[in-house]
């Protein structure tokens, strides 16, 4: 030991080394934070909307467990611990049901209750209530398709950061992910 630093230039270097590997595992934190704050916020707007909409309300509170795991998963990556990638993609994939799961309710309740009075248009209605429900159902099948690929890819980036947990914990000495997982500089 020498400068006075507990750490031989052997451990130091280790440690140098092993926090430029985890910044790879730690990414994930980062991308996990982003996710929960976004969904967090969509979820605030849909319980504040659910004063009015039972369907709105759902979602809010649906969206508000997703955004609190989103921060749980971050927190068990933080902590290398393999689990939390594989809640992170359950997650998403949780997030992709129930994106769908509203838009086919919301299709569904555009086809029984189709438009069928516009004010004062009463001759042409059926032409425009047709042709708005034909623009719903294609917005909500994008919305399923967007939702799918992108929670679907996602949840796969999530998944596959298991194995970079588990690589580094193996690879990494125990005294450093100890030291890692007691300071939040990383």
């Amino acid at each position: 030991m020498t400068g006075g630093t507990p750490l031989t230039s052997e451990q130091r270097q280790d440690l140098s080394e092993a926090n430029e590997r985890a910044r790879k595992v730690l990414w994930v934190a980062h991308v996990a934070a982003f996710n929960g704050w976004t969904i967090g916020i969509l979820a605030a707007a849909g319980i504040l909307f659910g004063l009015f909409s039972i369907t709105a309300l759902v979602m809010g509170v649906g969206m508000a467990l997703v955004a609190r795991n989103e921060f749980r998963g971050r927190k068990l990556v933080r902590q290398f611990d393999s689990s939390g990638p594989r809640l992170l993609g359950r997650n998403q994939l949780g997030f992709m049901g129930l994106i769908i799961a509203y838009c086919l309710w919301s299709m569904y309740q555009t086809v029984s209750n189709p438009i069928t009075d516009i004010q004062g248009l009463e001759a042409i209605a059926d032409s425009y209530g047709s042709l708005v429900t034909e623009l719903t159902l294609a917005v909500y099948g994008g919305v399923i398709a967007l939702t799918v690929l992108f929670q679907g890819l996602n949840a796969r980036y999530y998944f596959t950061r298991i194995k970079f947990v588990e690589d580094y914990c193996r690879e990494t000495p125990g005294w450093i992910i100890d030291l890692q997982r007691s300071t939040s500089s990383l």
